[in-house]
């Protein structure tokens, strides 16, 4: 190719690694993997230019399948890295891929950090409410009551919702989507890269071996219409099969309901607008869950904010013009320093 020539356009094909997938048949990872190789080239990435930072589990094994850079690092460590990814050089289209035991259990500080920073990278939280590569232990958001290996009797563990999780720790953009959605699994995870920021998608993710349907409840298709809201900023918060039933808050309280348009002088006009910059209503939004309500699938809060290492490299120009550049060399022998000879008798 020559200077004069067009780049070429990347497709799917091109950011599939040699790599044979090795998850178990039926696993949600295969859809999630095949989406994200869907969207990037649409949202012009390029390989040399994109890496991909796992922790530990099923889902970490997602670098080896993308034919871009990538670390498989160590468990719950992932943000840890990706964070040095980014600040070393700031140019690069840094994901971080985990799962609910790898990011809340023993990753859950580094998460966190990583929220709250708002590093300009994007997460992928694969959730299934279980632990997959080490055989069916129960996981942080594993509910209450589940059995598994390590809970024989049932979980007596509160389960974390990630979601509000990611709210309460300060994150700036969460959003939701079910693993085999293709269609609204490509638009939040296009939205998480447009913004300036961590933006983090919590996947929905079906383990058929050791948690098999544990989100059915409102993933099927011959009721999602029934049991999904899908939220757009701006519109009001409507569901069903016919388009008649919708959330609002209970008159005079702050707690959520679900209505009936048509029914008892309900009108739209009384629905609940989506305002994915209200934090409150974010947090409000993250804890519905069937039967008694849809849970609500989309980009729950949007808010942009001052990226992390952009304040890092500021700070880095600010020293450079107060005292001249570094130079470790001179850092390493600066001040007391002592040599240790070989044939030395001190103790």
């Amino acid at each position: 190719m020559t200077p004069l020539d067009p780049p070429k356009k990347l497709t799917r094909k091109d950011f599939v690694s040699d790599q044979e997938v090795r998850w178990c048949p039926g696993c949600g990872d295969y859809a999630i993997v095949a989406a994200i190789q869907r969207v990037l080239p649409k949202i012009g990435s390029t390989r040399e230019n994109t890496v991909f930072v796992s922790g530990i589990g099923c889902s970490s094994r997602f670098p080896y399948y993308m034919n871009t850079y990538g670390f498989h690092t160590i468990h719950g460590r992932a943000p840890a890295l990706a964070t040095g990814v980014k600040l070393a050089n700031p140019e690069l289209d840094v994901w971080v891929i985990t799962g609910d035991g790898d990011g809340l259990s023993i990753g859950g500080n580094h998460f966190l950090h990583l929220l709250r920073r708002n590093v300009n990278l994007q997460i992928i939280l694969f959730n299934n409410r279980i632990y997959g590569l080490t055989k069916g232990q129960y996981s942080p958001t594993s509910l209450v009551g589940k059995k598994s290996p390590s809970t024989p009797l049932g979980s007596i563990d509160s389960p974390v919702t990630p979601a509000a999780f990611a709210l309460g720790s300060g994150a700036r953009f969460v959003s939701r989507a079910i693993d085999v959605d293709v269609k609204n699994l490509s638009a939040v995870l296009t939205r998480a890269h447009e913004f300036k920021g961590t933006g983090l998608i919590e996947v929905f993710q079906n383990c058929p071996v050791f948690n098999d349907g544990a989100f059915s409840h409102f993933t099927e298709r011959a009721t999602a219409t029934e049991t999904q809201l899908h939220l757009e900023h701006g519109k009001p918060m409507i569901f069903g099969k016919e388009r008649d039933r919708g959330l609002r808050l209970r008159p005079g309280t702050l707690e959520i309901e679900v209505v009936t348009i048509g029914e008892n002088g309900i009108t739209e006009a009384d629905l609940l607008v989506h305002d994915e910059t209200n934090r409150a209503q974010a947090f409000l939004l993250s804890g519905l869950e069937p039967p008694l309500f849809p849970v609500a699938l989309g980009v729950l809060f949007a808010a942009p904010a001052p990226a992390f290492e952009e304040a890092v490299l500021d700070q880095n120009r600010q020293a450079v013009e107060l005292r001249g550049a570094g130079d470790i060399d001179a850092l390493l022998r600066k001040g007391h320093t002592w040599t240790v000879g070989g044939d030395s008798q001190d103790s």
